[in-house]
């Protein structure tokens, strides 16, 4: 929002009563008070005629009131018609009425001429939004010279790598971010990539993970198709690249591979890995899957079958949650394991970091993109998200020493085993999701005016909160001012010395523990996406300088000269030893969630897109 100017909403109040019209009754009474002195010219004949003219006024204006609006001016700013006559114009011409919203809220809810919402931003801000358009740009001209069709850039080397099954992750994990900064020449290069590669790498390549694949190049591409202007009446982003029906038939070629993992399975569990080109499956070695990847694609498949018209893809991939509401859970939280050839949990181990915290993200996400307000099949998914949103309160979240930072930490033996002041980096998800869950994507001014926030969505708006500090602080804390992949809290219980952050002008030096192991920075996008939501919801502009410290950061210690950026080895030392490597995600979800924190809420609303756990847009259904 831009800073405010000296004009109040009191103002407006003010200057509108100072311009409206006077009844015709104060009218009447005014003249007859001043008739006294006129009656000598009433006597004679142009007196009489003046006196007419008086009463013909008086007529005029007691018709004009009959108006359903008081004024002269209807809803729509014009002048009322009487008698098919522009009556207020012949008696006067109204006065100019000062704006009905004040400037801020003008800026904020004006509309253009297509009825898009638009919004004059502050100048600082698109500065910055330029500033994380810019580093996308550094990033795609990096992966363009020096790693096209591959999976991910190894900058420093100037080469490209495999790592995700040779679909070309990047490509398609950056596309619809191109899309949304309006880099037309980015959309064009990838899109005529995917067009002309991407199909015949899906019928040549061998082993993928079933979840990695959807949530990057199945979700990227629905993502693109919708972006793109694949459904009739919604939005255009782009006029570049592709057609979206391209997007379209390559997804579904892709998915129609991927569902050999549900339908290979002897339950309603998947197998994790598929070789695309025999469109097989296979469990992983140990057999068990991870809870959040079989729990996670289901986003994606279910608007794959809402625009494909086909409801095989939706069908397979929700029998995954509909079976995991049958089985015990601890307080709504589940093992991080479960076996697609029982369809049982596997082992006690919970936690909301890696393996286990995409499963809650979806359970609320995909209640709200199937209707939550239209559709009462999908109430068990928000039933199972506020029960498990319930035992993370009362047995991960826990307080630090001695400052006290709220964190959630791990039970890897189960609710009776040891608790582990453990957070990984990937539970910074959690404050935008508890943000988003208890709004469903409203303002908290919004929702709190129209009474849509119980007691357990404040509760965990105020978790969200808490918890997106300490995320924070977990990069404040560094001596590159970058956060680690794992930090430990200080508690009572546990406590390790000489293994600080670096920052020792921190406050929380002392509540924070970075083992060595740690210490690495893969420029994950978790921290920053809360930010993004928790400004959309609350409004609060300490998560857009938050933002920009980090992105800070970014620029500082991870951007390569010659092209893209790369991870780090160890964020408390300073410089940090360079890692070499890209990960997909910083195109795909890092420098989008940057870019629409500083960015004009219009694009991409929270209460009409769900993003999937790639920070892929979807829309959510409206009926």
């Amino acid at each position: 929002m831009s800073k405010s100017l000296p004009y109040s909403v009191k103002d407006i109040h003010y200057d509108n009563a100072k311009f409206r019209h006077r009844s015709p009754l104060k009218v009447l009474s005014q003249s007859l008070l001043t008739l006294n002195t006129k009656r000598n010219c009433a006597s004679c004949s142009t007196g009489k005629f003046l006196i007419l003219i008086l009463v013909f006024g008086l007529v005029c204006l007691m018709l004009m009131s009959k108006s359903p609006n008081d004024s002269a001016l209807n809803e729509k700013g014009k002048v009322t018609f009487v008698g098919g006559l522009r009556l207020g114009r012949l008696l006067r011409k109204p006065p100019r009425l000062p704006p009905r919203l004040s400037p801020d809220e003008g800026q904020l809810r004006g509309s253009s001429t297509n009825g898009s919402t638009i919004s004059i931003s502050d100048p600082k801000w698109a500065a910055r939004q330029q500033s994380v358009k810019d580093a996308f740009d550094h990033a795609w001209s990096g992966y363009r010279k020096y790693a096209m069709g591959y999976d991910e850039l190894m900058p420093i080397s100037q080469k490209g790598v495999d790592g995700l099954g040779g679909l070309g992750a990047t490509v398609v994990d950056a596309l619809d971010t191109a899309m949304i900064m309006g880099l037309d020449n980015i959309v064009s290069e990838a899109g005529s990539w995917v067009e002309t590669h991407l199909l015949e790498r899906i019928s040549q390549k061998g082993q993928v993970n079933l979840f990695e694949t959807t949530i990057r190049v199945l979700g990227g591409l629905l993502s693109a198709y919708h972006l793109s202007g694949g459904e009739q009446g919604t939005m255009n982003m782009t006029h570049n690249g592709p057609k979206p029906a391209i997007y379209l038939n390559i997804a579904k070629d892709l998915a129609d591979r991927l569902l050999t993992a549900f339908t290979s399975s002897p339950t309603s569990v998947p197998f994790c890995d598929v070789i695309l080109r025999e469109s097989t499956a296979h469990p992983a070695p140990g057999g068990a899957s991870s809870t959040a990847e079989a729990a996670s694609v289901q986003l994606e498949f279910n608007y794959l079958s809402a625009i494909s018209g086909d409801p095989k893809y939706s069908t397979e991939a929700m029998k995954v949650l509909a079976h995991i509401k049958t089985l015990p859970k601890t307080e709504g939280l589940v093992p991080i394991y479960i076996s697609p050839q029982t369809g049982e949990f596997v082992g006690e181990n919970i936690r909301l970091g890696s393996r286990g915290d995409s499963y809650y993200e979806y359970l609320i996400k995909v209640w709200l993109q199937q209707g939550a307000k239209f559709n009462s099949n999908f109430t068990y998914l928000h039933d199972m998200y506020i029960e498990a949103m319930k035992g993370v309160r009362h047995l991960l979240v826990r307080n630090s020493i001695p400052k006290g930072l709220v964190f959630v930490g791990e039970l890897p033996y189960g609710s009776k085993g040891e608790f582990s002041p453990k957070m990984d980096h990937l539970v910074c998800f959690l404050p935008g999701t508890l943000a988003l869950g208890a709004t469903k994507g409203l303002t908290k001014e919004q929702a709190l005016k129209e009474n849509l926030l119980s007691f357990e969505d404040l509760e965990n708006l105020k978790l969200a909160e808490d918890l997106a500090k300490t995320c924070f602080e977990m990069y404040e804390v560094t001596a590159t001012g970058l956060a680690p992949e794992i930090a430990y809290f200080h508690t009572n219980e546990y406590s390790e010395d000489g293994l600080e952050g670096g920052n020792k002008s921190s406050m929380y030096a002392n509540d924070i523990i970075i083992k060595h192991a740690d210490r690495h920075n893969l420029l994950r996008p978790e921290t920053v996406e809360s930010l993004f939501v928790l400004y959309r919801i609350t409004k609060d502009t300490k998560y857009r300088d938050q933002g920009w410290q980090i992105f800070e950061a970014f620029e500082k210690y991870t951007k390569v000269k010659s092209g893209g950026y790369t991870s780090l080895d160890d964020v408390t030392e300073v410089p940090p030893h360079r890692r070499d490597k890209m990960e997909t995600f910083f195109l795909g979800e890092t420098l989008k969630y940057l870019y629409l924190l500083f960015g004009d809420d219009s694009v991409i609303p929270l209460d009409k897109f769900v993003f999937n756990t790639e920070a892929h847009p979807l829309p959510i259904r409206n009926t």
